[in-house]
């Protein structure tokens, strides 16, 4: 990840001068800088001393020139480095200037006095800095050599909460909840009575959010009343707040010898005739009960399920583990994306899924973790966080959290990880894309527009056949089939929830709401000063569409320029018309910065991924989730790392359905990423974290594909595009429009660079005429994309707020 980024679009203040760090304690660096002209506020980013990953340490505003940078290590290197910022539209990031180059710091040892190594303190439910809802668990690890544990008091704000934590005599530990935190800065002190003393800033933020993803969306349709509760039935009843808040409920059901769920039976003492066990992947042999937490936060309905006797085990909480909890958890991640705004949704993702539940994970999700209900990545990331500190409050620190998702479930999969790390400790994603917008969003679009021009506007004949090798598609049926959900581009379409009268009409109400997918990103991208929509990060300005297939001599040249000719783009709202479409340059910027094209060079760098692709793209209707998504992130992995060491692939036919856990494979997959982040986690060599990956997967976790026999058999090797391959011939993973136009498998390029039109790129023979019209078509120039996109650039950096 590069150290600096310039922002290119004037004005910006000048960068911060003058930056100097010094220690003012074993938890805390103080950073100076002299004041820059032009700047409203400063951000203050952070990194141990190396070449880890930013981090957003804090800000201040522009009378301020000194930040304290707390919560750190004692006796540790940190980096730090300032932006000056200005402030622009509400909702969207500030213009900065350059960094300053960074500086170091390194806090003082540990000794007695302020923040002393002997009493260290921590947040186990999350950050410090994204407490939410007024309360976190933490500890308080004591050095038993140096301090007893009887002699320790810890205040919150200067209130005594010592008799609230739970103390360890072997471990040497205080652990507990602590509660009533105020919205903002809340310190936590730990003093023994020799007079040593630690501090700890937590930073609370309010249930309802938001913490980082910025102003909630209005309006906001609540669907509690809608929200079946499953298993028992029901729905949770009206909101109790604005928020669309209910009261925190626990259901319990259980699994029946005939091998479905039903309900507890109320007041219950016995247990059913019918109550089947399970054997957990840690060997414990459980009645198969389960306890699920249905409540709110972040606005969004959450649900967490895990096994729970509730005759024989006394309730759980953070001292407590249940027996038949494996101390993993899975976070299911739904799909979809059309209808993914302006509303709370009526749906968490498989919290009752029987082979996870039975194998001992617990499962949790929440609405706007279903794409379909909010399409947004930054959102759902910050659902997440609250729903795993919510979990962690509940019953204790998880041993790791896996991401598992398919589709629009995928999406978050990538951009959580790689933006907001540490939510996941690994993904298992299928039918995946890379992101929405620049992953998803240009390959629908662009069939759309091919499949409008060859139905309504080509001036040439054309067979089948070429109409497929232009769009690269297994299958041509994949250009229409996909052509409908394109529309999440059109802030017309997909857009019931919200109330007839308020949504936007450009002739009846040219103010009113917008639907679709950017206008669902103005907190990230902003709005564009003339026309006040959301900025727009799609072009398709000098692609020459079809370039491979006149290459290679499947389509003419006269094809060829009819279709550059007549394929066109979008208007601002989602109109197809004669121009193509251009890309706000701006919005493209603040993609590539802030991880909404999915980077991979951010938290993915250093978690395991297993991708799992029930392969679709022959399907003879068309399906969006062709394989060569695969591909794009693993290529852009490559580029951001160099190496897919952490990226495991594996392959099947869809006889199983989209992602279910009746396919054996996908099975596989959920217990060997389990396998592989345990392996990790008792790796104490000082490798880096890739190397750490790479040495401990599970040697039963292999690359390949089952083959499409009534009893398939499994084909371990490389999952590459390698035409030769026994898996490449059984599943071929064709191509893309933009691909089959010149650009990477990659999808990175939001916006290419142009050049003129060049007669070596071309095997075709012009005749003059011919050559004359090819630059009359592209009087801006062709895309090059032997060059870096415009304003491509990598990720500012993660746990970005907005």
């Amino acid at each position: 990840m590069a150290d600096g980024i310039t922002l290119t679009r004037a004005p910006v203040p000048d960068t911060p001068a003058g930056v100097e760090a010094a220690a003012t304690s074993s938890s805390s660096i103080e950073v100076r800088w002299t004041a820059s002209d032009g700047a409203s506020g400063y951000h203050v980013e952070r990194r141990p001393a190396g070449d880890g990953a930013w981090e957003f340490a804090g800000e201040v505003p522009a009378d301020q020139t000194a930040f304290t940078s707390t919560g750190l290590s004692p006796d540790t290197a940190y980096e730090h480095r300032v932006y000056a910022v200005v402030d622009t539209d509400p909702g969207r990031p500030q213009r900065g200037s350059q960094a300053s180059a960074p500086v170091a710091a390194s806090t003082d040892p540990a000794g007695d006095g302020e923040d002393d190594e002997a009493l260290a303190l921590s947040t186990l439910s999350g950050r410090p800095d994204t407490v939410t809802g007024g309360d976190a668990l933490v500890q308080l690890a004591v050095n038993a050599d140096a301090v007893q544990l009887g002699d320790v008091e810890i205040r919150v704000n200067g209130r005594d909460v010592t008799g609230d934590l739970a103390a360890d005599e072997e471990a040497h530990t205080l652990t507990g909840v602590v509660t009533g935190l105020n919205v903002g800065d809340n310190v936590l002190t730990a003093a023994s009575a020799d007079g040593r003393r630690s501090t700890l800033t937590l930073v609370n933020h309010a249930a309802e959010g938001p913490v980082f993803s910025g102003p909630h969306q209005q309006p906001f349709a609540c669907e509690t009343t809608r929200f079946t509760v499953p298993v028992v039935g029901g729905n949770l009843g009206e909101p109790i707040d604005e928020d669309c808040s209910i009261e925190p409920r626990v259901d319990y059901f259980y699994r029946t010898t005939s091998d479905d769920y039903a309900p507890w039976p109320d007041g219950a003492s016995s247990y059913p005739d019918d109550l089947a066990t399970t054997v957990t992947s840690h060997g414990a042999e459980v009645p198969f009960i389960v306890r699920m937490e249905t409540g709110t936060t972040n606005r969004a309905i959450y649900q967490s399920s895990i096994l729970h006797d509730p005759i024989g085990e006394p309730d759980p909480d953070f001292t407590t583990r249940p027996e038949g909890w494996n101390g993993a958890a899975i976070f299911t991640l739904g799909g979809g994306c059309v209808n993914g705004w302006y509303r709370q949704g009526n749906r968490t993702e498989r919290v009752t899924d029987a082979f996870m539940l039975g194998e001992g994970y617990a499962v949790m999700s929440s609405s706007l973790n279903v794409f379909g209900v909010n399409c947004s990545d930054l959102t759902a990331a910050e659902s997440a966080m609250m729903v795993k500190e919510r979990f962690v409050e509940n019953y204790g620190p998880v041993d790791h959290v896996i991401g598992y998702g398919s589709s629009g479930g995928s999406y978050q999969g990538h951009q959580i990880s790689d933006n907001y790390p540490g939510i996941f400790d690994g993904i298992v994603v299928g039918n995946s894309f890379p992101d929405v917008a620049f992953g998803t969003v240009p390959f629908i679009t662009d069939a759309w527009l091919l499949d409008t021009y060859f139905t309504e506007k080509a001036s040439v004949d054309w067979t089948e056949e070429q109409q497929r090798a232009v769009t690269g598609f297994q299958t041509y049926a994949t250009a229409p089939a996909v052509a409908n959900g394109a529309r999440r581009i059109d802030p017309r379409a997909f857009c019931g929830i919200v109330p007839a009268a308020m949504r936007y009409n450009p002739d009846t109400n040219p103010d009113g709401v917008r639907c679709g997918v950017y206008d669902h990103a103005v907190n990230v991208y902003g709005t564009d000063p003339e026309t006040g929509f959301a900025r727009r990060p799609l072009d398709n300005v000098g692609i020459q569409y079809g370039l491979a297939a006149l290459n290679d001599g499947t389509i003419t040249v006269d094809q060829f320029l009819d279709l550059n000719e007549h394929v066109g783009g979008f208007d601002d709202d989602a109109s197809i018309v004669d121009e193509r479409t251009e890309a706000d340059a701006e919005a493209a910027r603040i993609a590539y910065q802030t991880g909404r094209l999915t980077n991979a060079g951010g938290g993915l760098a250093e978690i395991p991924i297993i991708d799992y692709r029930p392969y679709r793209d022959d399907n003879p209707n068309g399906d969006i989730h062709v394989r060569y998504h695969t591909f794009s992130i693993r290529e852009r992995l490559m580029k951001a790392n160099g190496t897919t060491v952490n990226h495991v692939s594996l392959l099947e036919d869809s006889r199983y359905g989209g992602f279910s856990t009746s396919s054996p494979l996908l099975r596989h997959a959920i217990t060997q990423m389990d396998h592989w982040l345990r392996n990790i986690a008792t790796d104490t060599s000082n490798t880096a974290p890739i190397d750490k990956i790479a040495a401990n997967r599970p040697a039963e976790l292999v690359e390949g594909c089952n083959t499409r026999d009534a009893e398939p058999s499994f084909i371990a090797q490389p999952l590459d595009r390698d035409p030769d391959s026994a898996c490449e011939q059984l599943y071929p993973s064709a191509s893309f429009p933009r691909e089959v136009a010149g650009e990477s498998v990659a999808a990175d390029i939001i916006k290419c660079q142009l050049k003129e039109p060049d007669p070596d790129d071309y095997t075709a023979q012009f005749t003059d005429t011919q050559w004359q019209r090819l630059n009359q078509i592209f009087t801006d120039g062709v895309c090059d994309y032997t060059k870096p996109g415009v304003e491509q650039q990598p990720l500012t950096g993660t746990w970005l707020r907005f």
